[in-house]
């Protein structure tokens, strides 16, 4: 009985552990002012043929704060990796000099910002529904147990307890997200 209930309880605090790494993955991918080569992270490249991450065919650098260097190892991927940006739709204008890609990061206008803190603010519901989730799904493990009243109750509360230190968690990841998007 003891292994069953230890069972329940790590595989929600796993679960919800995964929940929140998984926001951070997402709010990654939402830029925050200055360029950096994580923003081209999603990019998929047609590699003869096979969809491979831009960051496997190219060097992606930042030379400054506004800028993305993307320097192919095969000059002939150079239209490929410019497709491959289009693609992903990520607001970037691709220019190639012959030899690299660059990309001029632009300055994020109020709108702008305010539209990627709202994007980061359904990010960070979606990791607590998924928080939310994991917690009703171990309550009903829960109630399957063949334990006494008090027992099930005591359980509920520390899956209780879980869910609310889970989803503070999620509020400061956001929170120091949205900072970082509306600082000019």
């Amino acid at each position: 009985m003891e292994e069953e209930i230890q069972i329940i309880l790590e595989g929600t605090k796993e679960a919800m552990n995964n929940a929140l790494k998984h926001l951070e993955k997402k709010l990654i991918n939402i830029r925050a002012g200055k360029a950096s080569p994580s923003m081209l992270s999603g990019v998929m490249v047609d590699y003869y043929g096979t969809p491979t991450p831009l960051n496997q065919v190219a060097n992606v650098n930042t030379p400054d704060g506004m800028t993305i260097s993307i320097q192919p190892w095969e000059k002939a991927m150079i239209p490929e990796i410019e497709k491959g940006i289009m693609v992903a739709n990520l607001g970037f204008n691709p220019m190639n000099n012959g030899e690299s890609v660059i990309i001029n990061v632009p300055p994020l206008t109020e709108e702008r910002r305010k539209e990627l803190a709202k994007q980061a603010k359904a990010e960070a519901e979606e990791a607590k529904i998924g928080v939310r989730n994991d917690r009703k799904a171990a309550n009903n493990d829960i109630k399957e147990l063949d334990v006494s009243d008090d027992m099930k109750k005591n359980l509920e509360i520390d899956i209780q307890e879980m869910t609310d230190e889970h989803i503070s968690k999620i509020d400061k990841i956001f929170a120091k997200k949205e900072e970082e998007i509306m600082k000019v």
